[in-house]
């Protein structure tokens, strides 16, 4: 396993060819958060390789999740209201502003690139890859808000689950368009959940337990959430698939292999659904926590497959390899075949370390391909991840004695 290899030649000449298309048109990104961050980036050291900024932003929704996981493992911390949420005020404080630093963090990441001069495939893939990963991280941190009474773990499964759909969606309409549009929604997000966990250090996070005519702030935010993508980007994403078919501006893909991206996505959601209902110990309910952090490990896992394939411009997978270990746990906890074959059935503390054995199988699995994906990515371009590589001198005197011009060391590896 330490020496499987994870792209082949076509990916690698794909990356070769590729180059970065967005469109971005939210207007507070477009008239706030860039000229913000177009003034931020310029304080930031010359030497310091945009995957730096990606990975430090990406720590801190880490450390987000350890931090209140610590205090509120399982989601109950804001269930008795007589006594209101016991997560600590300064909690809510430190997860606000380390959103804002992920955010903005990882909107001076490509500015950074192209300020050095270091903009490349390996850098979105970093960035977009992390990204997916923070999907599931991120709404956790909200469910501690509003607790187990207001919002279910079984509703939480759906409120997750639309995340990683608005996540997906959009990188499925790069796979068919050739071109990211930047969704609205994401701007105002990760605004919203800090100005979130901000009134909660403020007034108390027991606010977000009050209710009116028995509809809960917990219900504003699940249909906020989940309408804001159904009514606004998913259209929007729809018709950019539609128009560039239309105009044949596109991948122009046959229409099975336009849908091909969702046969993953689908599967998974399928075998999450059927263990989170059926499971013979309610596991959505025993162990919510590890359980959204397996779904979103080998979503992330999807989803950087995905991106490989539509920067590569390469067929993307159609199932994903670490659905045979969740689809066998899911049969063994949800079907009575168990108890046929041990004569025993299975006790919650045995699906509890089924579902803690296959996070950490997960997990690892997870890391050892985003390890090696990258690894194989330097390793072809001749670059570092975390480190900006020079011209050496005598190539750089070559070069100019060549063009005649003066030598300059300046970056010229892809980030």
């Amino acid at each position: 396993m330490c020496c499987m290899r994870y792209l082949t030649e076509t990916h690698l000449r794909g990356f070769e060819r590729y180059k970065y298309s967005s469109i971005d048109t939210s207007f507070l990104s477009v008239y706030v958060m860039h000229p913000f961050w177009n003034v931020c980036v310029k304080y930031v050291p010359m030497w310091m390789a945009p995957n730096i900024l990606t990975f430090v932003g990406f720590l801190m929704t880490v450390v987000n999740f350890i931090l209140i996981a610590y205090y509120d493992w399982n989601f109950d911390a804001a269930n008795d209201k007589s006594i209101g949420n016991t997560v600590p005020g300064w909690v809510w404080t430190v997860a606000a502003i380390n959103i804002l630093i992920y955010y903005n963090l990882d909107g001076m990441d490509g500015k950074q690139a192209r300020r050095t001069g270091t903009s490349g495939p390996l850098g979105e893939l970093f960035d977009h890859g992390l990204d997916s990963y923070s999907a599931a991280l991120i709404p956790i941190y909200i469910f501690s808000l509003f607790g187990t009474v207001d919002l279910p773990p079984i509703r939480m499964f759906f409120v997750i689950w639309n995340v990683f759909l608005n996540f997906y969606f959009t990188h499925v309409e790069k796979y068919n368009t050739g071109v990211m549009f930047l969704p609205w929604g994401y701007d105002f997000t990760m605004w919203g959940v800090s100005i979130m966990m901000f009134v909660a250090t403020l007034v108390g996070p027991e606010i977000y337990r009050t209710s009116f005519y028995d509809i809960t702030i917990a219900n504003v935010f699940e249909v906020g959430l989940i309408g804001s993508g159904m009514l606004s980007s998913h259209p929007i994403i729809i018709r950019n698939i539609y128009l560039s078919y239309k105009n044949k501006t596109g991948r122009m893909r046959p229409p099975m292999e336009m849908l091909r991206p969702f046969f993953a996505f689908v599967w998974l959601f399928v075998i999450t659904l059927i263990w989170s209902f059926y499971s013979r110990n309610n596991v959505i309910n025993l162990e919510p926590r590890v359980l959204w952090m397996l779904y979103g490990t080998i979503f992330s896992n999807i989803a950087c497959r995905l991106i490989v394939a539509q920067m590569s411009d390469t067929r993307c997978d159609a199932f994903n390899i670490l659905m045979w270990p969740l689809a066998a746990t899911v049969g063994v906890c949800c079907f009575p075949w168990y108890e046929e074959v041990f004569g025993i059935d299975l006790t919650p503390q045995g699906e509890r370390w089924l579902v803690h054995g296959l996070t950490i199988f997960c997990t690892l699995a997870h890391w050892h391909y985003g390890y090696g994906v990258v690894t194989e990515m330097c390793n072809h371009f001749n670059i570092n991840c975390f480190k900006i590589k020079k011209q050496p001198v005598n190539a750089v005197q070559e070069l100019a004695d060549t063009n005649g011009t003066q030598p300059e060391t300046e970056p010229v590896e892809e980030v």
